[in-house]
């Protein structure tokens, strides 16, 4: 049986940038944080948020709270979520995979936002076995929990999962199950540890 291959997804499969978020919110907003461009991105209500802490509707009301957030849930919805680009050496070799019949697997530390938009602005997104995200299991990587949730999730354990992920502490986590773990610093790097290790 081949290995599953497990993605993360933000850095991975699509680069994304916080502070174009922040800046159209900043620009709805009456309280004016000049940091937030920088901060968004690690604020603590984004990662309540992220680890199924919070539903979207009350990570918005939080948000008009702290910033006086002067749009609508639409309007946020879009100003948060327009913030990523496919990586597209990445996205030809998971198709590449996919082509050898290899299982393939999301699993992202995210939020229902990311996810709506990313599914509807990018086909490849459709072509994966299975996805798990933080805020569905209720736990971000690098804790176990999510880690055991892929593994219900693709049926495999240690060497029978293949993961890629641009974070050493989620790496670190990886191997520490036995996972052959990849830590993608550049598409070039990332395809000839995969085609070693495959």
């Amino acid at each position: 049986m081949k290995p599953a291959i497990v993605f993360d997804l933000g850095k991975v499969l699509v680069d994304f940038d916080y502070s174009i978020a922040a800046r159209k919110i900043l620009a709805r907003s009456t309280k004016k944080l000049p940091g937030l461009p920088q901060s968004l991105g690690s604020l603590e209500l984004l990662m309540r948020f992220e680890s199924g802490l919070t539903n979207r509707a009350q990570f918005f009301a939080e948000i008009k709270e702290a910033l006086g957030y002067t749009g609508d849930l639409a309007e946020f919805v879009r100003d948060l979520g327009d913030i990523f680009v496919e990586i597209p050496r990445m996205i030809e070799l998971h198709a590449e995979f996919r082509r050898q019949g290899f299982s393939t697997y999301i699993f992202s530390n995210t939020n229902d936002i990311a996810v709506e938009h990313i599914r509807h602005h990018y086909p490849f997104f459709a072509h994966f076995n299975g996805y798990i995200y933080s805020y569905e299991v209720g736990g971000m990587k690098p804790y176990p929990k999510i880690y055991e949730a892929m593994e219900k999730l693709c049926g495999r354990s240690g060497k029978e999962i293949v993961y890629i992920d641009d974070r050493p502490e989620n790496i670190d986590t990886g191997m520490a199950r036995g996972w052959d773990s990849i830590l993608h610093e550049s598409p070039e790097k990332t395809r000839s540890l995969l085609k070693h290790l495959l």
